[in-house]
């Protein structure tokens, strides 16, 4: 009796329920509401596995699934075409791709709705038929939106829907060319539990669309909610379910705005479209390369010009600094649109290297538009405006700088220097100071040297 106790508690006792995250695969024996490995919330259920396993049975492909030579395989039907709008195109690489699943995200605010609604206008113009769904909106605000950018057209369609059910409705009703979904965060679907914008929610949301993309040939374009520290909301899954991400970037405070691709089956991950947001709307910029410059008709100490790249596109962009005498024990070193801990190593190397008073020294360093350097080319063009507002001696209009500087001073070469030297000569700047000047201090003196020189041959001009 006494041996058999433990035989009998033995056979009673309950198997052991496994849960899994369904993002990462994280797997614990206990049910947690947020991932202990992702850090995702309502992600863990339960995926204990069934005894035994069940063998999966073969079956004959149909004669259009059958596998063929890749050579064979017919690609007129995957073909782009242009949205009209010559930036969007670009970061598509080429225009938009029949089935395909875009996922456009952004803060809130920054134009995305605007966008897409131009996106729709020019498409139905040039396309067909386009369905805009908004489940943030009424059909009213979206009609007003339109008025002011001036996106009217026939054949774009408006529809104010948060039901998934409803939505696949609208599409069989319209038989649209292109989709537009905003936001697919907004969208619920009475298959999976819990509220919209959840992971579940969203994970049956988007499958469901890219599903009847894949199946009709029907391209579809969904908005995306961001979090506070800038990812897309949501299940990971979402981003490795679309086709193309763009990321649609941009400060409230300034009027340009930027379009990159993540991620992008069809074309490159490098391409940047660049736009500006207007009272009557979102307007493309073909030639961004006036929008970071503030040239005077006199040159001023402190601006230097360098020449950056945003994915495949150079551009020029100048770099300001101001110079001024600290009465406090902890100098000021203040930044917009730079690393600071980038030009707090610059402001060293200056001193050490360059022989520059700058320890007692308030720097404020700033780029013009609102722009952003965060590639190393930009730090021979902010040690030279550093420079140049500490000597109160100017640089010349025609001078563009880029190139990486060291610790020991040393200006190393940076990536696509042909490139940046083709567009700073396309732009009319005659002057370029990169790595062939070696040390910091050689370019130093050589950019100073450029307004003595420039003034000189004023004079000569004029006499």
């Amino acid at each position: 009796m006494v041996s058999a106790a433990p035989t009998r508690l033995a056979g009673m006792a309950k198997p052991v329920s496994n849960f899994r995250c369904t993002e990462c695969g994280w797997s614990t024996a206990k049910w947690a509401g947020r991932c202990g490995e992702c850090q995702q919330w309502g992600t863990v259920t339960d995926a204990a596995e069934k005894a035994g396993s069940r063998a999966v049975k073969a079956i004959a492909p149909t004669a259009d699934g059958t596998a063929r030579p890749i050579t064979h395989v017919d690609t007129t039907a995957v073909a782009h075409w242009p949205s009209g709008i010559g930036e969007f195109d670009r970061v598509l690489g080429g225009g938009i791709v029949p089935g395909a699943a875009i996922l456009l995200s952004g803060e809130p605010g920054v134009g995305k709705s605007t966008l897409l609604l131009e996106v729709a206008s020019k498409a139905a113009a040039a396309k067909s038929r386009v369905l805009y769904v908004s489940a943030e909106e009424s059909v009213s605000q979206v009609r007003l939106r339109a008025e002011r950018t001036g996106a009217m057209h026939p054949d774009l369609y408006l529809a104010a829907e948060t039901d998934l059910a409803t939505i696949l409705g609208q599409i069989d009703a319209v038989k649209p060319d292109l989709v537009i979904v905003d936001s697919v965060q907004t969208v619920s679907s009475s298959l999976s539990d819990g509220l919209a914008g959840q992971p579940g929610q969203v994970r049956e949301v988007a499958s469901t669309l890219i599903r009847v993309a894949k199946d009709r040939n029907l391209p579809v374009l969904l908005v995306g909610h961001v979090t506070k520290d800038g990812s897309i909301a949501g299940p990971r899954l979402l981003e490795h379910l679309v086709d193309v991400v763009c990321q649609f970037e941009g400060d409230r405070h300034t009027s340009l705005r930027f379009v990159r691709a993540l991620k992008n089956r069809f074309g490159p991950t490098d391409e940047v479209g660049c736009f500006e947001m207007t009272g009557d709307g979102i307007v493309e910029v073909a030639d961004p390369s006036g929008l970071f410059l503030s040239r005077g008709t006199a040159p001023v100490s402190g601006t230097c010009v360098t020449v950056a790249l945003e994915g495949r596109r150079a551009m020029p962009v100048e770099v300001q600094a101001l110079v001024v005498a600290s009465q406090a024990p902890n100098p000021r070193r203040v930044t917009n649109g730079v690393d600071p801990s980038r030009v707090a190593m610059l402001i060293a190397v200056l001193e050490r290297r360059g022989k520059l008073p700058l320890t007692g020294m308030d720097v404020y360093v700033s780029t013009v538009g609102g722009v952003r350097l965060t590639e190393p080319a930009a730090d021979l063009a902010i040690a030279l405006a550093i420079a140049s507002a500490v000597r109160d001696q100017p640089i010349a209009h025609t001078v563009a700088a880029f190139g990486e500087i060291s610790l020991a001073g040393e200006i190393r070469a940076v990536s696509a220097a042909k490139q940046r030297m083709g567009e700073a000569t396309r732009l009319g700047f005659t002057t370029r100071i990169d790595a062939s000047s070696g040390s910091i201090s050689t370019a130093v003196n050589r950019a100073l040297a450029t307004s003595s020189t420039t003034r000189e041959a004023e004079l000569d001009a004029a006499f």
